[in-house]
């Protein structure tokens, strides 16, 4: 049984073409801009069979085309992990294409669970990584946590030739630094499996859950980024 937060039926921004959304209660990380804290409580959520869960999403499967399939995000899924891979296999065996939006802060190449992670990559055909920060401290100050095994886990995507979406959220006075962009564009530069790149923009529409929940909100008065600066950001990142 896998404890899920909530499902959407046409995703169109998470994975290639139209996917179905799979949230999964869980997460080790407080990120300053979480737009989802509701799913940071592993026991949170709603207890599903992968079978369920593929079942409802084959409903839709005349919409996804060549291309689309399911995604799986959080919270953070690899919390799952045991989960996810019954998941994920299953869905192979039904032909549908899997998806993986993970900020990979379990990562380890220790033990059964890197044992468990290598089967989940073998039944994944995307995944999409978010990289929170390029730099440890400034990761620690964001996330509570540093990257060191996040860019271990790129690197060992980039080893294992999986596919992969680089994920990165611009934040103004956070993450906007030029400096900083082009230490990501650098290290992003050694990896050889990246298909794309996105600059994702920070937003406050998850504020009002904070207030929900009796939160603290950190980034209060940190504006989104301007159109200008999103262009920077894309152009340090992406351009030839």
């Amino acid at each position: 049984m896998g404890r899920v937060h909530s499902t959407e039926s046409f995703g169109s921004v998470d994975g290639p073409g139209i996917r179905f959304l799979i949230f999964l209660q869980g997460c080790p990380m407080r990120c300053r801009y979480c737009h989802n804290p509701d799913t940071w409580n592993l026991l949170g959520g709603e207890e599903k069979t992968a079978d369920e869960l593929l079942d409802k999403a084959e409903r839709y499967r005349s919409y996804w085309g060549s291309t689309g399939g399911i995604t799986v995000s959080g919270g953070e899924a690899l919390m799952q992990l045991d989960f996810l891979l019954e998941l994920f296999t299953k869905a192979h065996q039904r032909g549908i294409n899997t998806c993986l939006d993970t900020s990979a802060q379990p990562f380890t190449r220790q033990g059964e669970w890197f044992e468990k992670f290598s089967r989940l990559m073998a039944v994944t055909d995307t995944v999409l990584l978010d990289i929170k920060h390029i730099d440890s401290e400034e990761h620690k100050k964001l996330t509570r946590w540093d990257n060191a095994n996040i860019l271990d886990c790129a690197r060992y995507l980039s080893e294992a030739g999986v596919k992969v979406w680089i994920r990165h959220v611009l934040v103004p006075g956070i993450t906007d630094d030029d400096s900083y962009l082009r230490r990501l564009r650098e290290f992003i530069d050694g990896l050889s499996n990246v298909e794309k790149v996105e600059v994702l923009p920070y937003h406050t529409l998850g504020k009002f859950k904070y207030e929900t929940l009796g939160l603290d909100y950190t980034l209060e008065g940190v504006p989104p980024p301007t159109k200008e600066r999103i262009d920077n950001a894309v152009r340090i990142l992406t351009e030839k």
